[in-house]
């Protein structure tokens, strides 16, 4: 039996700032978005290179402070990206080894969810 990759499912409350963060600042693509009806909460799914990510504004779907950890290739590249297009209300912090050896960025969402993205030791 094998396992496909997980999906993550973020809890947001406000779709105008998800999408700002999201879409404009990470770079993230719009793979879908649903409602059930007018004025129902927002289901979005969202993809950048082989990371696929779902926010949700559900109640119970999920709870704000998730953290994920994303395999990045290249965390230099997507550090000086990032910094290149300021994200209001956040302060990038820079990559930071860690004692195995990896490098690590984290970044914290506007609705307490934290990604950590992280370039694996060499």
């Amino acid at each position: 039996m094998n396992l496909g990759p997980a999906t993550p499912i973020f809890r947001i409350f406000d779709e105008e700032r998800a999408r700002d963060f999201y879409i404009r600042w990470l770079g993230f693509d719009l793979q879908f978005e649903h409602r059930f009806g007018p004025d129902m909460p927002l289901y979005l799914g969202l993809e950048r290179d082989d990371f696929v990510l779902h926010l949700s504004e559900h109640y119970g779907d999920t709870t704000p402070g998730t953290r994920v950890r994303v395999r990045c290739e290249d965390l230099a590249a997507l550090h000086a990206a990032l910094a290149a297009r300021p994200q209001k209300n956040l302060r990038l912090g820079s990559p930071q080894e860690q004692p195995w050896g990896d490098l690590q960025l984290t970044v914290l969402d506007p609705f307490g969810n934290r990604l950590t993205f992280y370039q694996e030791a060499i």
